[in-house]
């Protein structure tokens, strides 16, 4: 015969003070992991969203970032008319040469700069890129030194405000617009004309990288095989997806480290709703012998118990996810290791993130619980009617 649940729920309401203080330690620990998780998910949706399946990144052979890649105008002449290559409305290859290098802006809570990703490319850039819309000002016109910052830029730099100018290169650069890419890294990034970005830093012919749209699927596969065993050209493609898809070690740090602090602030919390469940055992140890006398096995104690602490945990569970609701949608940055610049994105709690955070509680409630009610199971019925 099991004991009700509705005992142990009393249990928890009279010691209400006990119960909330070893509820707010528990929520603490799941608020860093729910944290730390919701983190990780929206720099990995931000960089799903990145990239089209049709596109093909082109670098230089050896190079695993378009920031170390030396892409030359010579190469591109060679690779834009392969066959398999989309074709714009006017006719033209859909191929854009791109230069990336970084820039560092200061920041209110950084007065001495975050590097920022700047990459210069041609009209063609820009039509492939139909995830990217203005939503203030306009588009830059080539050959003058005008940029398109990304949105997040834009709010968390001050100096990228639309109107503002930047100073890099040779000279003052103005901001005449400011982009949406969704939840695709191009928030991070300001957009500059190739051609002058290039004459800037003495770069004319030596640039970063190149990127072509194949006609479909199949193409774009042919394609990569065909420019990545083309000897002549001595290149390295892969799929734009792919390209970011690499990019989620950046993450990886923080999810280690926040899951390490995570886990040792639940070895204390543990030890917490043990403490607890120890001084509920020696509070109730005429109840417990009352209990057995009505017919109620050590099992069914034991079984009590345990699930009062996993009902005291998983309340402060329950209040850590609470907690960590407000960052839903919050825009945070983290260095890129790809990159070695900023990439802007949005917490995103997702179920995931809360189921994973709620059967975290579920087993420090667990862990915590089994040792006090293996001690409540074991009491002789005598003798825990005598104690006080």
């Amino acid at each position: 015969m099991a004991i009700p649940l509705a005992y142990n729920w009393r249990n928890l309401v009279v010691r209400k003070a006990t119960t909330l203080m070893t509820a707010l330690g528990i929520a603490l620990t799941v608020a860093v992991l729910v944290a730390v998780l919701a983190l990780i998910e929206g720099l990995r949706r931000a960089f799903e969203a990145t990239g089209n399946p049709l596109h093909v990144l082109v670098l230089r052979k050896g190079s695993d970032s378009e920031l170390v890649s030396n892409f030359t105008r010579a190469m591109y002449q060679d690779l834009k008319f392969k066959p398999g290559i989309a074709r714009s409305r006017t006719g033209e290859p859909m191929a854009s040469l791109e230069m990336v290098t970084v820039i560092n802006l200061p920041r209110v809570d950084s007065p001495e700069g975050m590097n920022v990703t700047l990459r210069g490319l041609l009209p063609i850039g820009i039509e492939m890129r139909e995830e990217v819309r203005l939503v203030a000002g306009r588009w830059f016109e080539f050959g003058k030194r005008e940029v398109v910052v990304g949105k997040s830029i834009a709010a968390r730099f001050p100096g990228a405000e639309l109107g503002k100018q930047l100073e890099f290169g040779r000279g003052r650069w103005t901001v005449v617009g400011i982009m949406d890419a969704g939840r695709g890294v191009a928030n991070s990034e300001i957009f500059a004309d190739l051609n002058q970005l290039s004459a800037d830093y003495n770069r004319a012919e030596v640039l970063s990288s190149a990127l072509v749209r194949a006609v479909d699927s199949v193409a774009a596969q042919a394609l990569i095989n065909d420019l990545s065993s083309d000897r002549r050209l001595n290149v390295t493609a892969l799929s734009e997806r792919d390209y970011y898809e690499r990019q989620k070690i950046s993450g990886a740090p923080i999810q280690y480290i926040g899951t390490l602090v995570a886990l040792i602030m639940a070895v204390g919390s543990s030890f917490a709703a043990m403490n607890t469940m120890y001084a509920a055992v020696a509070r109730r140890a005429r109840e417990i012998g009352t209990l057995r006398v009505l017919g109620f096995s050590r099992l069914s104690i034991l079984a009590s118990f345990l699930v009062e602490s996993v009902l005291l945990s998983l309340l402060g569970g329950v209040l850590g996810v609470l907690l960590v609701l407000p960052l839903d949608g919050m825009t945070t940055g983290i260095g890129n290791f790809v990159t070695f610049s900023e990439i802007a994105f949005d917490f995103h709690l997702g179920p995931s993130s809360l189921i994973s955070g709620l059967l975290f509680a579920v087993a420090m409630g667990a862990l915590g619980g089994v040792f006090p009610a293996a001690v409540a199971a074991r009491k002789e019925i005598l003798t825990a009617l005598r104690e006080y």
